[in-house]
């Protein structure tokens, strides 16, 4: 999955999604590295934050990560709230068969959480 962020936008992108989601932040290729942005990964995740000018942010679309409980997920959206990022509850209980909120990145990328009700 790729996301756009704005340029110089790096380390509020590693604050959401290693400090906040726990993602691992690998490095870029060399040849690839001036571009800016950053790739995260974890088994089964990988995300690449590119920068891209003008920069608009994605609201609608999104990437869906999958909480292995809802014990971690309820424990990642309070890490993001403590962090300063904001989490929407609204949507919990509207997927059948998952708890599931929506968050947004520091540059407005709407990311949804979810996991199976424990």
């Amino acid at each position: 999955m790729q996301l756009a962020i704005p340029a110089g936008g790096e380390a509020v992108a590693r604050r959401f999604y290693v400090e906040g989601l726990g993602l691992t932040e690998v490095e870029k290729p060399e040849q690839l590295r001036d571009r800016g942005g950053l790739w995260l990964r974890e088994p089964g995740v990988e995300i690449h934050l590119g920068v891209e000018e003008p920069f608009r942010p994605a609201r609608k679309a999104h990437p869906a990560l999958l909480f292995d409980t809802a014990t971690e997920l309820d424990a990642t959206a309070e890490r993001l709230v403590a962090l300063g990022f904001e989490v929407d509850h609204a949507q919990r209980e509207t997927f059948p068969g998952y708890v599931r909120m929506h968050t947004y990145d520091g540059h407005g990328n709407r990311v949804e959480l979810l996991a199976r009700p424990e």
